[in-house]
């Protein structure tokens, strides 16, 4: 039997409630394989009992597992950049996980805000930086608290940086629908997006087979919402890609829904997997939060980890569920609990064996 071990970071808010489904749903889905969880009781609890979110020897832990199922780190009492450079980005960096793939679906019967859109109008898949870019953490501040007090925040964009994640997302395209928007602000950034293009051109030129189109951002923003039907894969920076795909949330029909894949096709180290609607202290505790993503996250783990039918039986369930329309969290319209979600998702991962 195959076994792959699964570091568990429940984390904050909701997100211990939502991976407790996600547990259930993937154990269900596996048959060949067995799935080992570590459950590592790290986030904003944890910082406040030791003064860090994680412990010292945290990466040499997850560095013994083949993934990371997170489900939320972050807490009102606990400012933002510290709950995020003291976990997320610091794993992120550590094991190189450049890719950060986001899938944009509107599944059947979920409403979109966009008017008179359906399932086949919104179906591509975000390819963003992960490492470097905006989010890379150089810079610092000077005169601190001071009248002339200065800060500096330092985009760092690499050839290597941005070309490996440039192949990647021309190899996905051609395994797509063979078209890529490549998402940039070279108007008004003529150093490192300028590079960025001419990065995108060299390496197209291996690619003519897919349809390049280069989009500034805003430009994106507004393409995603009038005309959606019009991308398939995009490429973006750390940061666009960061925006870009909570609009794309917005018109998959909410953040509920919204799953990631951290990875690095090298294999540096484990990757991570993880909803990305944050913690939402707001129904932390009430059983209400929208289990799918954490669920579809685990289902892009599986297929990370070498068992594609497994993550198949997953999104099969997803699909299955949200298209009847029984049984769905508040923030669709349903009364079921996150409880009931899973329940429900369990029982059409058995109903439908094969995917």
């Amino acid at each position: 039997m195959r076994r792959h071990r699964i570091a568990v970071i429940g984390g904050d808010g909701v997100g211990p409630e939502v991976v407790a489904q996600g547990l259930r749903v993937l154990a269900a889905a596996c048959d060949g394989c067995a799935l080992e969880w570590t459950s590592l009781p790290w986030g904003s609890d944890h910082f406040h009992r030791t003064g860090a979110l994680m412990p010292a020897d945290g990466m040499r832990v997850l560095a013994e597992h083949d993934a990371i199922y997170l489900g939320a780190v972050g807490s009102p009492a606990v400012p933002d950049h510290l709950t995020l450079w003291g976990l997320l980005l610091p794993i992120r960096q550590r094991f190189d996980l450049y890719l950060n793939i986001r899938p944009i679906r509107l599944m059947p019967g979920v409403a979109t805000p966009l008017h008179a859109r359906s399932a086949g109008d919104i179906d591509m898949v975000c390819v963003r930086e992960n490492t470097e870019g905006e989010y890379a953490g150089a810079g610092g501040r000077v005169h601190v608290g001071m009248g002339h007090e200065v800060g500096l925040q330092v985009d760092v964009f690499t050839r290597l940086g941005v070309e490996r994640v440039v192949r990647h997302a021309f190899a996905l395209a051609r395994t797509r629908r063979g078209r890529l928007a490549s998402i940039t602000k070279s108007n008004a950034s003529p150093y490192h997006f300028v590079m960025w293009d001419e990065i995108v051109d060299r390496v197209h030129a291996e690619h003519a087979d897919v349809e390049l189109d280069r989009i500034l951002v805003d430009a994106a923003c507004a393409y995603m919402v009038t005309q959606p039907q019009r991308f398939d894969v995009m490429v973006a920076s750390n940061l666009f890609g960061d925006i870009l795909t909570d609009l794309g949330a917005a018109i998959q029909g909410g953040m509920g829904l919204a799953a990631s894949a951290n990875v690095s096709p090298d294999g540096t180290g484990p990757g991570l997997f993880e909803p990305v609607h944050g913690s939402a202290p707001d129904i932390a505790g009430r059983g209400v939060a929208n289990p799918i993503g954490a669920v579809w996250a685990g289902a892009l783990m599986l297929d990370h980890l070498g068992e594609p039918a497994a993550a198949a039986r997953v999104m099969g369930a997803i699909e299955a569920v949200l298209g009847a329309g029984a049984v769905r969290t508040p923030d669709l319209g349903g009364s079921a609990s996150t409880a009931e979600v899973g329940d429900e998702l369990v029982r059409a991962v058995k109903a439908h064996p094969n995917g």
